[in-house]
């Protein structure tokens, strides 16, 4: 892969302390989850930035596609959802799901765009064969 871009981050205290960016636009407190055993949900946490990047990621991914096909839609919205969870043996792993509408098209022309923009998206990529991804078009109206 030749890179085209490079973006980092450093964090200290891990799941308790702090994530900042190298230009320091992201700086961030981040604090574990009440169901992981913090105090409360009023920070953010890993998880939450890792949705935050694929969602926004996925999107794009998803909008390039539809550039590319001149399929005519809405405004697209994607929801990842991460999940951790236990592996067994000390490990642990993540799952994505990810809710994906695209308006004023069908559903099995949604379908169809989510599915190449999987394709495409450098973070789909970066998880596949590691990382349970599933795609779900959540439209609530269909061309």
């Amino acid at each position: 892969m030749q890179a085209m871009y490079m973006a980092a981050a450093t964090a200290t205290g891990g799941r308790n302390g702090q994530v900042k960016s190298d230009n320091g636009v992201l700086d961030l407190e981040v604090r574990m989850p009440k169901a992981l055993g913090g105090a409360n949900d009023d920070f953010t946490n890993p998880e939450q930035i890792f949705a935050a990047g694929y969602a926004a990621c996925f999107d794009s991914a998803l909008n390039l596609v539809i550039k590319q096909l001149k399929v005519k839609t809405g405004e697209t919205a994607v929801t990842a959802k991460v999940s951790l969870g236990a592996l067994g043996e000390g490990r642990f792993g993540l799952g994505v799901a990810l809710e994906i509408n695209i308006p004023d098209v069908s559903a099995e022309q949604a379908q169809t765009l989510a599915e190449r923009a999987h394709q495409v998206c450098p973070y789909s990529n970066a998880l596949k064969n590691n990382v349970e991804v599933t795609l779900a078009i959540t439209n609530s109206q269909y061309a």
